[in-house]
């Protein structure tokens, strides 16, 4: 019985109107970053794309959307606000699931200006949920939703999860591992050694494999490296599928893969869950996706 098909998509670079950022926000960082945007990114980073990427998932009409960071490109209150009317077109809050990339945080932004929009597809289940790190969980699925944004000095672009959130996942993974749930952790910067070039890795990577291993985790998703990656990591009773994704509006290009999504269907197996992965990615006409590969993982308990 499949319990869940969810859709996962990641790095969407949102193109948005910026006419009238006022020229005090492009201070700092959001400077050399929209240098490199407008030298290389803007050109690649098409919305066409992504509107035809989206279109595709309507039409698997899949039960849940994760979405695993790089909303935005300069972390703008304009492209935080666009961001939550973009999220709003996707599904209700409670069938979209949202965590932040490092572009989501490039420098400093305040709550109200920033993180507040997406409150409702970044919070828990409970009442007055938590924004980040949450947990939600979909008919046998568990969400676990953690952010490694954090704002870096300029040529950097590497995220951390901090002790607490580390603490936090690992006794979330622990209750949840009782309740015969399937854990997903998500998150935006890779979990793997070797998969990004140091100015872009998450510092605390070992960590959170540490964690991982002591209480175990079904599925580990994240996106930031630019091309598709599947990385198995140790856990308690065997390895855990760690995938990645490379951007949802990008066209190929010698530094991304192109855009693809995952459809993940979840079901329950003798001991343990049957994982069917479609790898949907853009077609040689750029206007539309075709299945590129589909297999099935068995996961045990």
């Amino acid at each position: 019985m499949t319990l869940l098909r969810l859709a996962h998509l990641s790095d969407p670079h949102l193109t948005v109107a910026l006419d009238d950022v006022e020229p005090r926000e492009w201070l700092g960082k959001r400077a050399m970053s929209r240098l490199s945007w407008a030298r290389g990114r803007k050109h690649l980073q098409k919305p066409e794309v992504l509107a035809a990427a989206i279109a595709d998932i309507h039409a698997h009409a899949p039960d849940h959307l994760a979405i695993t960071g790089d909303v935005t490109n300069f972390s703008l209150p304009v492209e935080f606000r666009a961001a939550a009317a973009w999220f709003a077109t996707l599904g209700a809050p409670a069938d979209v699931s949202v965590i932040p990339g490092n572009h989501d945080a490039l420098v400093p932004v305040s709550h109200i200006d920033g993180w507040a929009h997406w409150q409702p597809q970044m919070q828990g289940d409970a009442e007055g949920g938590s924004l980040l790190p949450y947990v939600r969980v979909r008919n046998g699925v568990a969400l676990l939703g953690l952010s490694s944004a954090v704002p870096t000095a300029p040529g950097f672009a590497s995220g951390t999860l901090g002790p607490a959130q580390l603490q936090w996942l690992a006794a979330q993974l622990q209750q949840l591992g009782t309740q015969d749930l399937f854990r997903i952790v998500m998150l935006h910067h890779p979990p793997a050694d070797g998969v990004v070039p140091a100015r872009k890795v998450l510092t605390d990577r070992a960590g959170l494999r540490a964690v991982l291993a002591a209480h175990g985790a079904e599925l580990v998703l994240h996106g930031h490296s630019r091309d598709a990656r599947f990385d198995p990591l140790p856990g308690p009773r065997g390895l855990i599928a760690s995938f990645g994704l490379p951007s949802i509006s990008a066209i190929p290009n010698p530094r991304d893969e192109g855009a693809r999504w995952h459809l993940l269907e979840i079901a329950k197996a003798e001991n343990g869950w049957r994982l069917t992965v479609t790898v949907r990615v853009l077609d040689d006409t750029q206007q539309g996706f075709a299945t590129a590969a589909r297999y099935t993982l068995q996961i045990s308990k």
